[in-house]
This record gives C-alpha cells, sequence and structure tokens, in this order.
C-alpha cells in the first residue's frame, strides 16, 4: 500500500530529526579544554552537513507525497499532507539551529583562537622586559651610557594597553559562557601576576638607573674638577722646572 510506505518514510526521517535534536541540540555541553571545544565545533559541522545532504531525501518525500496526494482520494489527503508540512516545519528548524549552534561554536572558537593570540604577543613583549631588566642589572659606564639603557627601557614601558584590554575582554566573553573558564582564569591570572611584578620591578629600575645617572653625572663633574686643578698645578711646577726653582723653596706645591 502506497500510503503505509509513504508513512514509514515519514516517520524515518522524523525519527532522524530527533535523534540529530537530542544528539546536538538538547543535551547539556561543557566545554572545558580546548580539545572538547575543538572536537564539539567538528561534531556540529559534520551535523550539518548531514543534515543538508538530508535535503534530498525530504525533497523526494514532498514530492512523492504530492504525486500520491494528486491520484488518491480526498480521503487521503488531509492527514498525509499534514504529516508533510510537520515533517518539512521540523526539518527546516533543525537545519536553522544546527546552523545558528554551529556558527556559535565557530565564533567562540575563533575567540579562543584570538585569545591564545593576543596573550602570546603580550607575553613576548613581558620576555623583552624581563631581558632589558637583566642587561640593565648592574650596567656599568658613565652618565650618557646609563642614560641610554634607561631611554631603552622607558621606550620599552611605552606598550600600547590596547592587547591588555582585548585580552580582558575576550576572555569576559568566554567565562561569561562558561566555556574553558577554569583554564582562561588560570592563564590570566598567571599573565596578570607576571605583568604587575615586571610592571613594579621596571619602575624600580627606572628610579634606579636615574639616580645612577644623577651620581655619575656628579663623579664626571667632580672628575672634571679635578682634571682642570691638576692642570693647573701641572702648568705652574712646569712654570717652576723651566725657572729652575728648588723644591725647598716652593714647600707647598713640593708637598
Amino acid at each position: 500500500d502506497k500510503t503505509v510506505s509513504l508513512r514509514k518514510d515519514l516517520s524515518e526521517m522524523h525519527e532522524w530529526i530527533t535523534q540529530a535534536e537530542e544528539e546536538y541540540l538538547e543535551r547539556d555541553f561543557e566545554y572545558k579544554t580546548p580539545d572538547e571545544l575543538q572536537k564539539a565545533v567538528e561534531e556540529l559541522k559534520r551535523a550539518k552537513e548531514e543534515a543538508m545532504q538530508k535535503e534530498v531525501k525530504v525533497k523526494l518525500i514532498t514530492d512523492s507525497v504530492n504525486n500520491f496526494i494528486a491520484k488518491a482520494p480526498p480521503a487521503a489527503h488531509e492527514a498525509l499532507k499534514k504529516e508533510l508540512d510537520v515533517l518539512i516545519t521540523s526539518y527546516q528548524r533543525l537545519c536553522s539551529r544546527l546552523n545558528g549552534k554551529c556558527k556559535t561554536l565557530e565564533e567562540v572558537w575563533a575567540c579562543w583562537r584570538e585569545l591564545l593570540s593576543y596573550l602570546d604577543v603580550e607575553n613576548k613583549w613581558l620576555n623583552e622586559i624581563e631581558l632589558k631588566l637583566k642587561a640593565t642589572e648592574n650596567i656599568q659606564g658613565g652618565a650618557e651610557e646609563i642614560s641610554e639603557s634607561l631611554d631603552s627601557l622607558e621606550s620599552l614601558m611605552r606598550h600600547p594597553e590596547d592587547n591588555r584590554n582585548q585580552i580582558r575582554e575576550l576572555a569576559q566573553t568566554l567565562t561569561d559562557g562558561g566555556i574553558l573558564d577554569e583554564l582562561i582564569n588560570e592563564k590570566l591570572e598567571k599573565f596578570n601576576t607576571r605583568w604587575e611584578e615586571l610592571q613594579q620591578e621596571a619602575v624600580r629600575r627606572q628610579k634606579s638607573l636615574e639616580q645612577s645617572i644623577q651620581s655619575a653625572q656628579e663623579t664626571d663633574k667632580t672628575l672634571r674638577l679635578i682634571q682642570e686643578s691638576l692642570a693647573v698645578i701641572d702648568k705652574q711646577l712646569t712654570a717652576y722646572i723651566a725657572d729652575r726653582v728648588d723644591a725647598a723653596q716652593v714647600p707647598q706645591e713640593a708637598q
């Protein structure tokens, strides 16, 4: 009987739709690791593609039902037509929901990757600060050399806040949705702690370098005065020698 065959096709399709809804849309998902999130994205993509492939089956069933209705007595029309309408509505709703959830998870995955990217950039910058602080730890030299080191450190510290703000916003977006919250909180705590520590150390080092510059400048000034004084004495002694003045005659200079 054609009616029985059509109803079987309709029933099988309904069962597949119900199963897909339970499998991909009705379950509560928790994403605690990147692997779980990535796996969920891949599963949703496959489910979306599978649903799209079922479009051919739905069309065949629709054509079969419409062809049957066109030839069958009116009494058989209403029930089959109603079942077909329910199937088409359920199928379209499933596709829409799968597309929506797939898009959402893809955006979440992209958000996670973007967060990692910003963290990588900022950690590389923190590495540079760490190296710079080590390089200026026991710096030797005059005021000019120390001043160059200070300028270099200050230039490195003039780093825009944009990336850190992005990290904060991306992390908030993900953790608000309960996605990778433990992992993200752990990464952020580690990053923020390191950021604060290096910032504080950089401020201390800047003050230390400024004091070193001041000391070096004072030392340079003192050395310059000594050199000027020695030059005067040298000139005076040279004159004494030229005039054959005996040391006993100038006890202060001799001393």
